[in-house]
C-alpha cells in the first residue's frame, strides 16, 4: 500500500483539504493533484497542506495541449505549460502529466499535429529539467485522437520521449488507455526507466455518451490491472500507482465512500 496514490480527479467534488485529510488518516504516502483545484486553493497553500499531512505528490495533471495552427495560441500554450512546471515544482512533484492535444480545428494533418507535440517538448524539456520536473507524455485511447490527444499508443509516446534524455521526458502507463493494445507489454518493457506513473481504473461497457467519463472502478470491467502492474514492475518501475477515475456516478457519491471503495478495490485487483 505504500505505492497507492488517489488522484483527486477520482473524487472531483471533494474539497482538497478533505482528500488530503482522508489520505493522511489512512496512512497513505502519496496523492495525485490537478492544477485547477490547487490554483483555486492556492498553490503555495496546497503545497503546505500536503506537506504538513506527511504526503508526497505523485504527479500533477496536467499540461500539454500543444496542437494549434495559430502561432499566438501556441505561444500562449507554451507559457501555460511553463506555469504548470512551476506549479509542479512548488508542490514538490517531479512528474507533470502531459496530454498532447487533438487535431487543430479543421485539420486532418495528424503527422503535423504530432510534430507540434515534439516541438513543445523540445521547448519545455530544458526548462522543466532546471526545476527538477520531468515531462510525462500520456497516450490516450484512440477514440480521443481527434479532439484530445494525437498520441494514441505507448509506442507513439515512446517515439516522442526517446528524442530527449530519460531524465527529462518519460511516459504514463494508464491502464484504461492502453489495455487493448496487443503490443502494450512489449512497449512497457521498452519504456523501462521512462515510466513515470502507472494509473489504474477499469473499462466498463456500455460507454456513456460522454466517453471521457467512461472509466470504471477497478474490478468492474475488462482490464488485467495486476498483469499490467507486474509488467511495469518488471520494467523497473517501483513508483506510485495512481487511481484515476473519471465517472459521474462516482463524482456524485460521497467522497469518503469512493475513497474507501477505491482502497478496497486496489487491494483486490492491483496489488
Amino acid at each position: 500500500m505504500n505505492r497507492y496514490s488517489l488522484n483527486q480527479a477520482t473524487t472531483k467534488y471533494w474539497p482538497l483539504q478533505d482528500v488530503v485529510a482522508a489520505s493522511a488518516k489512512a496512512e497513505l504516502s502519496w496523492i495525485g493533484l490537478w492544477r485547477e483545484p490547487i490554483q483555486e486553493y492556492g498553490v503555495d497553500k496546497a503545497a503546505r497542506l500536503v506537506s504538513d499531512a506527511g504526503l508526497k505528490v505523485s504527479s500533477l495533471c496536467r499540461g500539454g495541449f500543444f496542437t494549434s495552427t495559430d502561432p499566438a495560441e501556441r505561444k500562449a500554450k507554451i507559457e501555460d505549460n511553463r506555469r504548470a512546471i512551476d506549479e509542479a515544482a512548488t508542490i514538490g512533484t517531479s512528474v507533470l502529466v502531459l496530454v498532447s492535444g487533438g487535431l487543430p480545428p479543421g485539420s486532418r494533418d495528424l503527422d503535423g499535429a504530432r510534430s507540434m507535440v515534439r516541438d513543445g517538448l523540445a521547448e519545455l524539456a530544458p526548462y522543466a529539467s532546471e526545476r527538477g520536473v520531468k515531462l510525462a507524455v500520456e497516450p490516450l485511447h484512440p477514440m480521443f485522437c481527434s479532439d484530445r490527444c494525437v498520441v494514441s499508443s505507448l509506442s507513439g509516446a515512446l517515439d516522442l520521449a526517446e528524442q530527449f534524455p530519460a531524465s527529462q521526458v518519460g511516459v504514463i502507463v494508464d491502464a484504461y488507455h492502453l489495455w487493448w493494445d496487443s503490443a502494450v507489454y512489449r512497449q512497457i518493457e521498452r519504456a523501462g526507466e521512462r515510466i513515470l506513473s502507472y494509473q489504474v481504473s477499469d473499462w466498463v461497457v456500455p460507454l456513456p455518451e460522454d466517453t471521457l467519463l467512461g472509466r470504471g472502478m477497478m474490478g468492474d470491467g475488462s482490464i488485467e490491472l495486476r498483469r499490467l502492474r507486474e509488467a511495469c514492475d518488471a520494467a523497473g518501475y517501483d513508483g506510485p500507482i495512481e487511481v484515476e477515475i473519471f465517472n459521474q456516478k462516482l463524482w456524485d457519491a460521497p467522497g469518503q465512500q469512493v475513497f474507501d471503495l477505491a482502497l478496497a478495490r486496489y487491494r483486490e485487483h492491483v496489488i
